[in-house]
């Protein structure tokens, strides 16, 4: 029993030192990559990244204001159907 566990931790510590360094080799592939795109234009990423980062915002501020839109739909929506009840209504009673 003990001995089980002592294999199967062995062998989880195997994987994790496998996946660890599938990661590393990823991280150094992707610092590689950065440090290449800074030396090639550092200054283009830096505005790429502020217009990334304006274009968010807008985003963001687009979505408040179509839900702020929709709400406002709703609620004439649910107006036109009240007075449509109520023309209704006053119909029947003439």
């Amino acid at each position: 029993m003990v001995f089980d566990a002592a294999e199967e931790i062995a062998a989880l510590v195997g994987a994790l030192g496998e996946e660890l360094g599938v990661f590393r080799a990823r991280a150094l592939k992707a610092e590689s990559r950065v440090r290449e795109l800074e030396s090639a234009g550092g200054s283009e990423l830096v505005d790429l990244t502020q217009r990334i980062a304006a274009l968010e915002r807008e985003n963001a501020d687009l979505t408040a204001r179509i839900g702020a839109a929709s709400a406002r739909t709703e609620e004439l929506l649910e107006r036109i159907r009240f007075t449509r009840q109520q023309e209704e209504s006053a119909g029947e009673v003439r």
